[in-house]
């Protein structure tokens, strides 16, 4: 019999599922001492480097905005012929400062715009999805792709334990298990902001919006084998592209367009729209286009610039705000708790985060590594008699959305078509092409034929059997005929390798 889950302190915990909501799809509650308490552990499992994404690299560029959004958002970064200084971090998800860059993995894809108005970071991947809804799951999704505690090694039966667990996942890994899993480069790989997003504009009006960034390069990606031998020949193969691509006046670019949906049809949309496990079908909402990231520069110090770098989906300005979806809300909390314990309690105050054009009046004091500070007749607290700075609402230009009920521990509104694996069938019949449907079966082969319990394999095999029931008996074919041997998870053997 299981023993119950419990706290840091042995108290009994309530759910490893869902997070404390007001409602099944109201806010996230701060008082869900569980959810906090386990990010903020996980946040401090690992220095100095980053926990997730720590091998990565960047460089700075430009934003500028060709296209007239203005109807949507009042933002500033987003106006008609704004240009805008930024900053581009890409990274892998899984491995260590050291990994090889052409591990079969996501790939970070984070941005900030150092605009007008403050700091804007749009923090995503090079896939439209993610591998679960609700973060209460990610420490426990991150440590089932990382290592063994006892043998220090990456090991298929935790990786398919989880994920067959977790049906959620199913979208997600069907994009890794395909040829996004490993791109040629940096350059030539899309981004996507992932997370619904909410804009506002001038009038107050709302919508709901996600980004998309389109490589002007194209995309091309690699097979397993071709990544094998770069890993060995050059495992800093995408750092070293980048940062040569722009030394020779190569400089990478993206177009960037938003899907925009009307306030009122995310309460009836055939998906969930706050789902992050979901893409909205283009079709229903086309692209928009909205300017061109270009990157023309690169860091002149790679720790100052690109390792203390921090980005975070909390760094908002006003006419953009966050949405009901459950793992941004706790991604607003998480990564600047982490960047505090990674790189310092004032690591805005960096000069690489910190604001090029925006004023910051704040009444932060003291703490590690502080140097920037008001004279000291200025006030440290509020409200005061004194002048010091008050906030405005107006000035913000927050968002908002409808929602009442009681703190519930569930899965959020299922929406007329809303189940884990229908959009990850329709991305292999729909999507993959005959001869991306063979690769993918290759790899997945290799990737379950890594799994060591019967059950664990069993319950692999129904997971790819419910994304489509042919690619489900094929894989359970192909695992027959080859013996199930172990050099068959030699390509992947974790979302790092």
């Amino acid at each position: 019999m299981s023993e119950n889950t419990t706290t840091q302190t042995g108290s009994p915990v309530a759910s490893d599922e869902h997070s404390l909501t007001v409602g099944a799809d109201g806010v996230t509650a701060l008082h869900d001492r569980y959810l906090v308490e386990k990010l903020a552990q996980f946040n401090r499992e690992r220095i100095p480097e980053r926990i997730v994404h720590a091998k990565g690299g960047g460089a700075f560029g430009e934003f500028v905005v060709t296209e007239d959004v203005s109807q949507y958002t009042r933002a500033a970064v987003f106006q008609p012929g704004a240009k805008t200084e930024t900053l581009q971090r890409f990274s892998s998800v899984a491995g260590e400062q050291g990994s090889p860059d052409t591990w079969r993995d996501v790939r970070g894809f984070s941005v900030k715009f150092y605009t007008t108005e403050g700091n804007y970071d749009i923090v995503g991947n090079n896939t439209p999805v993610f591998f679960i809804r609700d973060a209460i799951k990610f420490p426990d999704f991150i440590h089932s792709q990382k290592r063994l505690p006892g043998s220090g090694l990456r090991d298929a039966d935790m990786q398919w334990d989880f994920w067959s667990l977790s049906p959620e996942s199913a979208h997600q890994v069907t994009y890794l298990m395909g040829d996004r899993g490993i791109p040629l480069s940096w350059r030539e790989m899309p981004g996507f902001g992932s997370h619904t997003y909410q804009w506002i504009n001038a009038a107050g009006e709302r919508f709901w919006v996600k980004y998309h960034f389109t490589s002007n390069q194209g995309n091309v990606e690699i097979g397993g084998s071709e990544a094998e031998i770069i890993a060995g020949a050059d495992a800093d193969h995408y750092r070293r592209d980048l940062y040569e691509a722009i030394e020779a006046g190569n400089f990478p670019s993206w177009d960037v367009h938003v899907q925009v949906m009307p306030y009122e049809d995310a309460k009836s949309y055939r998906f969930n729209p706050f789902d992050l496990t979901k893409v909205w079908p283009h079709a229903d909402y086309p692209l928009i286009k909205v300017g061109t990231h270009t990157l023309n520069r690169n860091p002149q110090n790679f720790f100052a610039e690109i390792e203390q770098a921090a980005f975070s989906p909390a760094n908002l300005v006003p006419g953009i705000d966050v949405s009901p979806d459950k793992m941004l809300m706790a991604r607003v909390f998480s990564y600047p708790d982490a960047q505090r314990y990674r790189v310092g309690t004032n690591y805005n105050q960096i000069p690489v985060n910190a604001p090029h054009a925006a004023s910051v009046h704040s009444y932060t004091q003291d703490g590690a590594q502080r140097h920037a500070y008001n004279a000291p007749d200025v006030p440290v607290y509020a409200p005061n008699s004194k002048g010091g700075p008050v906030a405005d609402a107006a000035a913000a230009g927050m968002g908002s959305w409808e929602s009442d009920g009681a703190l519930i521990r569930a899965a959020a509104t299922l929406h007329a078509e809303d189940d884990d694996f229908g959009q990850a069938g329709t991305l292999y019949r729909e999507v993959y092409d005959d001869a991306a449907k063979e690769r993918f079966l290759e790899t997945i082969t290799g990737a379950v034929g890594g799994v060591k319990s019967p059950e664990i394999k069993e319950r692999a095999i129904q997971y790819w059997t419910n994304v489509d029931a042919t690619l489900g008996a094929k894989l359970r074919e192909n695992l027959a005929t080859a013996g199930e041997t172990a050099n068959e998870s030699a390509e992947y053997v974790g979302v790092g390798e």
